[in-house]
């Protein structure tokens, strides 16, 4: 993007005199960083190439701008500021005004603005309506009339949160940064070891706290956490390269100021060494944080997240990601909408641990946020898929000579994880202890020796998308009579007897109640599972969001997940959303080993509740039969 306000100097001085009738030329240096001697020739190369449509005249060290051919003189401005093509934009449009107000000494004429911009009233309106719009947010107003000129009002700390967040790199771009100050800020990043990413935005403060001091626009008093901030030992760091800069300036920096300018250490990306992460102090009340994140995500998924490793790495994540919210600093995520798509358990895991933060500080939690808390959370869920993997060993049985076993033992390599463990069985050596040594069987031939572990018949020659579709299943203790080839694992869990056709005449409760009590009656779950479900929905709504409903709870009755689905074929009002789908788990009381399948069964109601045309093929489901048809997905 060009930059509203660049090295241009040519362009930039006819704009200041637009704002100012009459201008020293150590005020235009001053404001454009230069020497008098660099704005005395720009004056006299300008007077060249006006060509008599308009002259830079000076009486008393004062220069004024005379314009004698208005239309001549405005197609010359275009020209040299290269307008036509910057402003026909609307957001460089609405960048540009915002500048012009964020440095002008004196109100604007709207006017001089659109005559400036070479562009029309209503064009012009329209652009202050949208920015006075985008200024809301950060408490800022533009007021004025017509032909009263337009001020920029409000605090200095918004108006520096508005640019950082929207407009930096359209008027700083080519700020002229000192080469000194610049080397004093490259020496410092060598010296510690904080986040490589934190040196651009580190950059970008200390430029606009340079430009707006150093123009009179102090930051003023800041709020009692941002003092609070100056006990940190980075702190101190920063404190004393600010000083280094001012010595190098000739100013005395305020504390505020040198505040300023730590906020984007104090919410940087953490560290990626762990060097770097040992040498920052974690602010210890961040700690007890923890616990109330990991219960919450277990109390309303049954998920048991193990952070292993990652504990510290996380607890400094929540700790910067705090400090970005307090002090208002975004820190855009360009991988937020392909982990949402990715890892959408992840996201809606970390979406419960983004409700306590905003529980226990009172601040809201963006998206990108969200998903970069998703990322750890992903990691945790994956690594939980893994310790199972590696526990998952199959057996595989043929019956015709070692060369067709060495053959069918190269195919099913590709079709295998490679955490699970294979081992290859003549017919001779598949005895029942050893069969049953394995978590799956793979058999080519009828076993002759009895067996107590899911088995899958294939031929020398397979079908490997199948088999992989089999298999996991397998990995999922689901039964095998159901281990076919369908995406969903969730297929094999429901059979007639749990699924429902629900009376849309009755309301949620009701509907599930009904539920509940036919698997009462079969034994599916026990006769408390009930009244456990109603206390956890009293803590927090089971509703899951796109029409869905996930009520779960811990069940005595067996030690298998219990998954039963009701659809409402018109949809019904809970809690000021429309259900069309109830999908009802009950949880063994040793979650723990079936964490996995869990995790399989969330990712894929999470699928169906992306999918509007599943979700509506689902809910109008009149069988059993229907249901198991909707719920198919080949292999991809």
């Amino acid at each position: 993007m060009k930059s509203l306000f660049s090295d241009n100097r040519l362009a930039s001085i006819l704009h200041l005199f637009h704002n100012t009738q009459t201008m020293s030329v150590g005020t235009m240096a001053s404001k454009l960083q230069v020497s008098d001697r660099t704005i005395r020739n720009d004056i006299k190369q300008l007077n060249q190439m006006l060509s008599g449509c308009a002259t830079i005249e000076g009486t008393q060290g004062r220069y004024s701008l005379r314009v004698y051919d208005p239309e001549k003189y405005q197609e010359f401005l275009i020209e040299i500021s290269e307008a036509d093509d910057f402003l026909n934009s609307p957001r460089n449009r609405i960048d540009y005004i915002f500048g012009k107000l964020l440095r002008a000494d004196m109100p604007i004429l709207t006017d001089d603005l659109a005559y400036e911009m070479s562009i029309g009233r209503t064009t012009i309106m329209g652009d202050l309506k949208k920015l006075r719009s985008d200024l809301e947010e950060y408490q800022l107003i533009v007021q004025g009339k017509t032909n009263q000129g337009l001020t920029l009002y409000g605090n200095e700390t918004d108006i520096r949160r508005y640019v950082l967040d929207n407009c930096f790199d359209a008027i700083y771009d080519s700020f002229p940064m000192d080469e000194e100050v610049d080397e004093i800020i490259g020496r410092f990043f060598e010296d510690q070891h904080f986040e490589r990413s934190s040196r651009t935005n580190f950059r970008r403060f200390v430029i606009l706290m340079l430009d707006r001091f150093l123009t009179g626009h102090y930051i003023g008093q800041m709020s009692q956490k941002a003092y609070n901030l100056t006990s940190r030992k980075e702190y101190a760091a920063v404190n004393h390269l600010v000083d280094e800069i001012g010595v190098s300036l000739g100013i005395d920096f305020p504390p505020e100021e040198k505040l300023f300018v730590f906020l984007p250490i104090s919410g940087m990306r953490t560290p990626a060494d762990s060097e770097g992460l040992r040498s920052i102090e974690l602010d210890e009340s961040i700690r007890p944080l923890l616990p109330k994140i990991i219960e919450q995500i277990r109390n309303e998924t049954n998920l048991n997240i193990d952070l292993g490793d990652f504990t510290d790495e996380f607890l400094y994540h929540l700790m910067f990601m705090i400090n970005r919210m307090r002090f208002g600093i975004k820190l855009p995520n360009p991988m937020a909408e392909e982990m949402i798509e990715k890892y959408p358990l992840a996201f809606q895991v970390a979406g419960i641990a983004s409700d306590v933060v905003s529980r226990e500080y009172g601040l809201k939690v963006t998206r990108d946020e969200q998903a970069y808390l998703a990322t750890y959370f992903g990691v945790f869920l994956t690594e939980s898929k893994l310790r199972l993997e590696r526990q998952f060993r199959i057996a595989a049985v043929y019956s015709t000579g070692r060369v067709t076993g060495r053959l069918m033992e190269m195919q099913l390599r590709r079709v295998i994880n490679h955490s699970a463990v294979l081992t290859m069985l003549s017919l001779e050596e598949a005895t029942t202890d050893r069969l049953d040594e394995n978590d799956l069987i793979l058999t080519t031939v009828e076993l002759t020796a009895p067996c107590h572990k899911p088995v899958i018949s294939i031929n020398e020659v397979f079908n490997e998308q199948e088999l992989r579709r089999k298999i996991d299943k397998a990995r999922y203790q689901v039964d095998s009579p159901n281990l076919d080839s369908n995406w969903f694992i969730m297929a094999g869990l429901i059979d007639e007897e749990r699924f429902f056709v629900l009376n849309c005449d009755q309301d949620y409760q009701t509907a599930l109640n009904q539920m509940i009590l036919t698997l009462t009656e079969a034994g599916d779950v026990d006769d408390g599972f009930l009244d456990r479900l109603e206390e956890r929905e009293r803590q927090g709504t089971m509703v899951f969001g796109n029409a869905i409903a996930l009520p779960h709870g811990v069940q005595y009755a067996t030690e298998e997940l219990v998954l039963a689905v009701g659809v409402f074929g018109t949809p019904i009002e809970y809690q000021g959303n429309e259900i069309s789908i109830i999908f009802l788990l009950g949880l063994p009381e040793q979650e723990k080993e079936d964490d996995n399948l869990l995790i399989r069964i969330y990712d894929e109601i999470i699928t169906i509740s992306h999918d509007e045309e599943l979700r509506n093929k689902l809910a109008s489901s009149k069988s059993y039969l229907e249901l198991r048809h909707g719920l198919y997905r080949q292999a991809d």
